[in-house]
C-alpha cells in the first residue's frame, strides 16, 4: 500500500500548512484533495492511499487553522484567502508530481472550496469529484447564532463559535468511527466569525458554477444524509447539463462515505471516474 510524506506548504501570506503528499515514481496524474470544515487530511487516508495505489500523486492539505495546524485555529480572513491557499497547494502538487494538469476532490465543505476554486481558475483541471459536498447544507448555524457572528465581525472577528456538527451519528452509523469522531484530537470544533463570513461569501462564488467551462464532474451522495440537502445538490449538478456528469448514491450511507461499513465500492467509484478522465501525464 502507498505511503505518504508529511510536508508543509507555504501559503501566500507565509502561513506554513501541514500537508500529506503521496508520491508516485511515474504518476499517471495528480490529485488535489480538500477535506471538510471539521475534518483534516488524516480522515481520508484510505481513499488517498487507494488513489496513490492506482498511480496518482495525491496532495492533501490541512486547511489553515485546522487539523494539525495550530496557528490561528479555526480562522480565515476571506473566501479569497482560502481560494489562494488552494492554489498554493495546487502549485506544490504540480511541482512535485511534474504534471501539467490535475483533478480536484472535495469532501463535504471541501466540495464548496473545490467548486469555488474551479470557478475562479478552471485552467488545468481535468475533473471534479464532489463527495457529499456542502453546497446546500441542511444543518448550519442558527439565526440567533448567525446574528452573534455578524455582530462579532464588527468588533471580534476572531471570536470562536461552535461548529454545529458535533453529533458523530450525523457522519456514520458505525460505532467505532463514531467514537473516533468524538475523540480525534485534530478535529476542529470551532471557527471564527471571520471564517463563517468567508464561507458564506464563498456561496456566491459556487453559485457561478453553471457559467464555468464544462468539465467531467462526479457527485457522490449518501442516501441517509443528515447534513446536506441531497435534492438541492442533485438538482444543481443535473442542471449544469455538462457532458460526462455522473451522480452516484449509496444506500443506507450517511455523510462520511469513507467511514460507512465497507467503503470499497466508494473507493472504486472514485478511482474509476478519475481514471476515465486522465490522459497520460
Amino acid at each position: 500500500m502507498a505511503t505518504f510524506e508529511e510536508i508543509t506548504v507555504r501559503l501566500p501570506d507565509g502561513y506554513l500548512a501541514y500537508a500529506r503528499y503521496w508520491p508516485v515514481a511515474a504518476p499517471r496524474g495528480a490529485i488535489l484533495y480538500h477535506h471538510g470544515i471539521q475534518s483534516h487530511c488524516g480522515w481520508y487516508e484510505q481513499s488517498a492511499a487507494t488513489l496513490a495505489d492506482a498511480g496518482y500523486a495525491v496532495l492533501q492539505i490541512d486547511r489553515r487553522g485546522s487539523g494539525r495546524n495550530s496557528q490561528d485555529r479555526g480562522h480565515a480572513e476571506s473566501a479569497e484567502q482560502l481560494q489562494g491557499d488552494s492554489r498554493a497547494a495546487r502549485d506544490e502538487l504540480l511541482r512535485r508530481s511534474r504534471c501539467d494538469a490535475y483533478h480536484l476532490v472535495g469532501v463535504s465543505w471541501g466540495g464548496k472550496l473545490v467548486v469555488a476554486t474551479y470557478v475562479d481558475e478552471p485552467g488545468g483541471v481535468m475533473s471534479l469529484s464532489l463527495v457529499t459536498p456542502g453546497l446546500f447544507p441542511k444543518i448550519g448555524v442558527s439565526r440567533p447564532e448567525m446574528a452573534k457572528i455578524g455582530f462579532a465581525m464588527l468588533y471580534e472577528p476572531r471570536r470562536l463559535f461552535d461548529i454545529p456538527l458535533n453529533d458523530p451519528e450525523l457522519f456514520t452509523t458505525v460505532p467505532r468511527w463514531q467514537e473516533f469522531f468524538r475523540s480525534d484530537g485534530p478535529t476542529l470544533r470551532q471557527c471564527t466569525a471571520s471564517f463563517y463570513l468567508a464561507s458564506r461569501r464563498m456561496d456566491k462564488i459556487t453559485a457561478r458554477l453553471p457559467s464555468a467551462p464544462p468539465v467531467p464532474i462526479h457527485l457522490f451522495v449518501a442516501e441517509d444524509e443528515r447534513i446536506i440537502d441531497n435534492e438541492a445538490t442533485v438538482d444543481f449538478i443535473r442542471g449544469l447539463d455538462w457532458p460526462h456528469t455522473r451522480i452516484t448514491a449509496y444506500k443506507t450511507a450517511r455523510h462520511s462515505l469513507e467511514f460507512e461499513g465497507i467503503p470499497s465500492r466508494y473507493f472504486q467509484d472514485l478511482r474509476t471516474f478519475i481514471t476515465e478522465h486522465t490522459p497520460l501525464c
